[in-house]
């Protein structure tokens, strides 16, 4: 479990670190621009805050396995990730629009690489709070 905690820190970093070209990528400058000065920023900074803390759980993995393996808080984190991980696994099925990535190539393969991997950051975490 301890070599699966270390990989979803790596993960979750470079999660993080994509999260810097999500503005250029989606084209936000253009696209926020017709959105209240107070919208336009909350998107900007809460997409800053999201990759700080999804950052922050990655270097935890990383940093902290055996804390998170053997303690009682350390289980309790990975069950609260573990629901954190489900919940966006349920909203990229069922909140997002499968008219965002059906019948195009990319984002349909986008859609199945994090499908996978909320999948795997929901199990995972659920194992380590189930296990012994």
């Amino acid at each position: 479990m301890e070599l699966q905690l270390k990989i979803i820190g790596g993960l979750l970093i470079a999660l993080a670190l994509v999260h810097i070209f999500f503005p250029a990528y989606f084209g936000w400058k253009k696209e926020l621009q017709s959105i209240s000065l107070i919208n336009r920023q909350v998107m900007y900074v809460h997409t800053f805050f999201i990759a700080v803390i999804i950052f922050l759980m990655g270097v935890f993995c990383i940093y902290c396995t055996t804390d998170i393996i053997y303690t009682k808080l350390g289980k309790q984190f990975s069950l609260a990730l573990s629901v954190f991980w489900g919940l966006r696994l349920f909203f990229q099925f069922f909140i997002y629009s499968p008219k965002l990535w059906k019948g195009k190539y990319f984002e349909t393969i986008i859609h199945i690489i994090f499908s996978i991997l909320w999948a795997y950051l929901t199990i995972i975490f659920f194992l380590v709070y189930v296990s012994k």
